[in-house]
């Protein structure tokens, strides 16, 4: 975190450097308007729905694996198509070592994603975390707020999943 920060700050006095005092001085949300204009902007939430029964949450799991099964490239999800569908393994990069069942992903041509990963299978229960990410080149859509820009692609999630008919869970614990 402390990291993020001084990155940001020194973005900021590199941006600000030959202002003079009185000068308006560039912010944060300008550098990124800038960034999005010029590369576009990913919108990214994560919807957690925390201390689901475990029961519920494998039966979705096992749901989500044969839609994963019987799915193929060019596959309508709503406005999406498919692009590919998998249960992730993660290849640490430093010393090869490989963990499976990382998340149940699905990968949209137009770059969209949404992954399901579990965590947390103590007695309380477990959390399911939904990822949801979209790439917006349109501009005019830049300052929109994520969730609205995301929502076609959480409803897809929600469907694809039937997260609400296995866990009776109608809306997230938290959404970040």
């Amino acid at each position: 975190m402390m990291g993020a920060v001084l990155a940001w700050l020194s973005i900021i006095a590199h941006q600000n450097k030959d202002k003079k005092a009185g000068d308006k001085l560039i912010s944060v949300a300008d550098v990124a308007k800038e960034h999005w204009a010029t590369y576009g902007r990913n919108f990214f939430s994560r919807y957690d729905y925390e201390e689901c029964a475990l029961a519920g949450v494998t039966e979705m799991i096992a749901h989500l694996q044969s839609v994963i099964c019987t799915s193929k490239h060019g596959d309508q999800f709503g406005k999406y198509t498919l692009q590919c569908a998998d249960d992730f393994a993660y290849i640490d990069p430093v010393d090869g070592s490989i963990a499976n069942k990382q998340g149940i992903r699905f990968i949209f041509t137009d770059g969209s994603r949404i992954i399901f990963r579990l965590s947390g299978t103590g007695s309380a229960g477990a959390t399911i975390r939904v990822y949801v990410e979209k790439y917006e080149p349109d501009i005019s859509r830049h300052e929109l707020d994520a969730q609205t820009v995301l929502q076609p692609l959480i409803d897809v999630a929600l469907s694809l999943s039937k997260l609400q008919d296995f866990t009776g869970r109608y809306r997230p614990t938290v959404i970040t």
